[in-house]
């Protein structure tokens, strides 16, 4: 993943969520605020991103995203939890109504049993109540590379949302409602008229 692929999936994005009245808040660790920094590189993002919050420390988490002290000594900064209370936090805080958080461990150093270097957590929240998560595993590639791909897979994961729910499950639910009555229907008719020849 380059710095032209985030790039392109910033202009993508912001011209979605422009199209739609949308506006995105981030919050960020290991990143450090390069998903910010890909959005608002692009001339005329200001319509789209209202802000950044980079949550590095724990501390930070907890005043700026409201992150509960609970959840951080039980699950960990790096942890699906985490992830997950940072983005409504940013959700929350800024008004809007998108919002991604990425946390994780970009290396070389920081690992610890079960959380390897190249482990990060994602998290994309809507204000109508959709939460994405995502775990992702890059390895042992290099700070940098760990970064940059983060950036992508959190632009991806905020266009997944901006682009709304899936409308396809819609129509199949109503199908199947509709012949549900009918099928209820016609043991109904035949027995009406199985009645009367007794009746007379």
């Amino acid at each position: 993943m380059s710095g032209s692929d985030a790039r392109a999936l910033s202009r993508s994005l912001l011209d979605l969520c422009r199209m739609r009245k949308l506006t995105i808040a981030t919050a960020e660790s290991c990143t450090g605020g390069l998903v910010a920094g890909a959005l608002t590189d692009i001339p005329g993002s200001s319509d789209v991103i209202d802000r950044g919050f980079v949550t590095y420390s724990n501390d930070a988490k907890r005043a700026m995203l409201g992150v509960e002290a609970t959840t951080l000594a039980t699950f960990g900064a790096v942890s699906k939890q985490t992830a997950t209370a940072m983005a409504i936090g940013a959700l929350e805080k800024a008004g809007v109504d998108l919002a991604v958080s990425i946390t994780g461990i970009a290396g070389p150093g920081g690992a610890t049993p079960g959380k390897p270097v190249g482990l990060v957590h994602f998290a994309a929240a809507a204000r109508d109540g959709r939460i994405l998560h995502r775990e992702c595993r890059f390895g042992a590639i290099g700070r940098t590379a760990v970064r940059q791909r983060s950036v992508v897979e959190a632009l991806r994961m905020l266009m997944e949302l901006a682009r709304g729910p899936q409308p396809s499950a819609k129509p199949q639910r109503e199908t199947t409602s509709r012949l549900r009555p009918r099928l209820a229907r016609s043991p109904r008719r035949t027995a009406v008229k199985r009645r009367r020849p007794t009746r007379a």
